[in-house]
């Protein structure tokens, strides 16, 4: 997508530097930063510390991790170190695991001299592969909106709420919930988005930076606002992402994700989650009993960053001082609570049955 008229990809490789750039969420929306991710210690304090962010992009980040990290120690147990380095970085993401399975299977197959090479090549597959599925999840939500925006007055938007940030920061282009929204917006739809400020981090303001750069129609709202909109005949859809789905398609994402599917159901707005295949761990099918749960630092609740009019970046207290903060990041929807998973081989119903349908390569594995 772009940035102030440039096309970017929120991972890279630097062919003349013969490095891997990403940009630094930590900063945004304020500020645009590029960073050179040059060793394996930079690479997993970029996935712990959210310098990079979401499912998909945790996962090529990762690969890349591993090429990079190959470079230096390419032996049996520079791998597995490597490995392990990185799995240990973020525990909810399941495409963090499924890009270091890919690499691990495949350069256990090549000898030492040829797995870093191997793993670049591995590493860019990842990153494209992306790219195409995004992509096609964008296809296959616009047909969603078209039918929307076709019982609707000529020229009156289909607005859509959306939580936390699944955009193309969050993947390697695209995004995942927003492909469809820039799609519509590349057909001429007209669309309009409610953006969950999603505390903590406020990754919402990721989500209207993005859409306002593309220019596409927004509003920036508090966490609490998405069911009172619900209830005024305002949202005709909600479309999130998700960190990890199971084999009968409960929906792990961003913590308040569960509180708009509850709103949705009880107003009948559709409630749509946008799936890359990689997202869906097929060795698990009981979200809320399965899927470990994320518990970040309390500071992320007790202080907030922000801009201050004297054009600096600051963080600062919300809370009174000795106030603890509890932090879990993410929460599972229910599948009863999903009107359908938007994959890129097409909307799928949030069950174990329709998915195996849809991938019964995958399905199993």
């Amino acid at each position: 997508m772009k940035v102030q008229g440039t096309h970017y990809r929120s991972i890279w490789y630097d062919h003349k530097d013969c490095q891997v750039k990403i940009i630094d969420q930590r900063w945004l929306p304020h500020d645009f930063r590029i960073v050179a991710l040059t060793n394996l210690d930079e690479f997993a304090v970029a996935i712990r510390d959210m310098w990079v962010r979401g499912a998909p992009l945790i996962g090529a980040t990762a690969a890349y991790g591993v090429a990079i990290s190959l470079n230096s120690d390419a032996s049996d147990s520079g791998l597995k170190n490597t490995y392990d380095t990185l799995i240990e970085t973020r525990p909810t993401a399941i495409n963090l695991k499924w890009a270091l399975d890919r690499l691990l299977r495949a350069l256990g197959q090549v000898s030492q001299e040829e797995r870093a090479s191997k793993a670049l090549k591995l590493a860019h597959l990842v990153a494209e592969e992306d790219v195409g599925i995004n992509k096609k999840i964008g296809e296959h939500g616009l047909e969603i909106v078209k039918k929307i925006a076709s019982n609707k007055p000529a020229g009156e938007p289909v607005r859509m709420l959306t939580h936390c940030n699944a955009g193309w920061p969050a993947t390697v282009d695209w995004g995942t919930a927003t492909s469809p929204m820039y799609h519509a917006h590349e057909a001429g739809i007209p669309i309009h988005v409610w953006v969950d400020e999603t505390r903590p981090r406020n990754q919402g303001a990721m989500t209207a930076w993005e859409l306002e750069s593309h220019g596409i129609s927004n509003t920036y709202i508090t966490d609490n606002a998405g069911g009172h909109l619900m209830q005024k005949g305002l949202v005709d859809m909600v479309i999130v992402g998700t960190d990890r789905t199971t084999a009968q398609g409960d929906v792990c994402n961003k913590i308040g994700t569960y509180l708009k599917a509850l709103a949705a159901r009880d107003n009948n707005v559709p409630f749509y989650v946008a799936l890359p295949s990689p997202t869906i761990d097929w060795t698990i099918s009981d979200g809320l009993a399965d899927i470990p749960i994320e518990e970040r630092a309390a500071r992320e609740v007790t202080h907030i960053f922000g801009h201050h009019e004297k054009n600096s970046i600051e963080e600062i207290r919300v809370t009174s001082e000795g106030v603890s903060g509890g932090n879990p990041a993410f929460d599972v929807t229910p599948n009863r609570l999903v009107t359908g998973l938007i994959t890129e081989r097409g909307v799928s119903d949030a069950s174990e049955k329709a998915l195996a349908k849809m991938f019964p390569d995958l399905a199993g594995f």
